[in-house]
């Protein structure tokens, strides 16, 4: 990083927020805050009752484990900063720590979408090849699965950082955000983006795009399957079991789909904020919620451990 930061006379950038209204920053401070514990305790929460539940040692709450670790991790790359410029009124970050904040949002971030196509895979074993399910979800697999997630985004995430990093920031050093994000900082560089411009999109469009098509053929198959099931109790019972998941890949990509891929005409940079709020501290938040609301197994599981049995 040293060489990186001798060839830009940036050293520091400043984040706008998400408002310069005084009156608002004690209010979404403690909104924020709430926002985070929720997010901590949930999904940390999560990850503690599968490992101590053995009803709950299965590939899916294995996935939804290491969902909730990222979700955890992706969130705390974001959310502290913003609470602290918000408490504080210091909206400054330096170059290495933007760079140390884009690196693990975006490797987490890279890591969830993965993790969602390997849920999807192992909701189509479950539901369309329930005799070889055991078989075809060993533990060995879901370990492949479940690390080959996290080394992607890990891998991608450095691609993208070291693409960003090498370029010079001669020009303004205010980002027009509340956190470092590529193209807030693609604009304030002095050097030829075009390249880099390349790069993020070809990056970027294989950690949204692949697994989405993954999970769009699972979710493709699953419903074949399950309009083949006669009784209305057997096609219910069988949705039942993708709901959570179907739930929350709806909510991850349809904010993405909003977020990116409507024309850049109809964006506004406080839509874009708010939007961004949604993707980095209220989504994960909510998919602990939403895996301990509509599952059976979790609020069975959770009571049982509440009970201390």
């Amino acid at each position: 990083m040293t060489s990186m930061e001798n060839r830009s006379e940036v050293n520091e950038f400043i984040l706008t927020g998400l408002t310069d209204a005084p009156e608002l920053q004690v209010p979404l401070f403690i909104m924020f805050t709430l926002v985070y514990l929720i997010t901590l305790v949930g999904n940390l929460g999560i990850v503690a009752l599968i490992s101590s539940e053995s009803c709950l040692h299965t590939p899916m709450y294995f996935f939804l484990s290491n969902l909730s670790l990222v979700d955890f991790g992706y969130s705390t790359s974001v959310t502290p900063k913003v609470m602290a410029g918000l408490l504080t009124g210091n909206k400054i970050i330096s170059y290495n720590g933007c760079a140390t904040q884009l690196f693990f949002f975006g490797a987490f971030a890279g890591a969830e979408n993965f993790l969602l196509a390997s849920m999807a895979y192992d909701r189509h074993a479950a539901i369309c090849k329930p005799l070889y399910y055991t078989t075809t979800m060993t533990s060995r697999v879901c370990t492949f699965l479940a690390s080959g997630a996290h080394i992607s985004g890990f891998l991608i995430s450095s691609i993208i950082i070291g693409n960003t990093f090498s370029l010079s920031f001669c020009k303004s050093n205010v980002i027009h955000h509340f956190f470092c994000e590529v193209p807030s900082l693609l604009v304030l560089s002095c050097s030829d983006i075009h390249i880099s411009e390349s790069v993020l999109f070809i990056f970027a469009s294989f950690t949204v795009f692949f697994p989405f098509l993954v999970i769009f053929a699972s979710y493709f198959l699953i419903f074949i399957t399950i309009l083949k099931i006669c009784s209305a109790e057997g096609r219910k019972k069988a949705f039942s079991t993708c709901a959570s998941h179907l739930t929350v890949v709806s909510i991850f990509y349809g904010t993405i789909i909003f977020m990116y891929f409507q024309p850049s005409s109809s964006h506004s940079m406080d839509t874009d904020k708010i939007v961004s709020v949604f993707y980095t501290m209220v989504i994960p938040m909510l998919n602990p919620l939403v895996y301990s609301l509509r599952n059976k197994d979790v609020k069975n599981a959770f009571r049982k451990a509440m009970r201390g049995q």
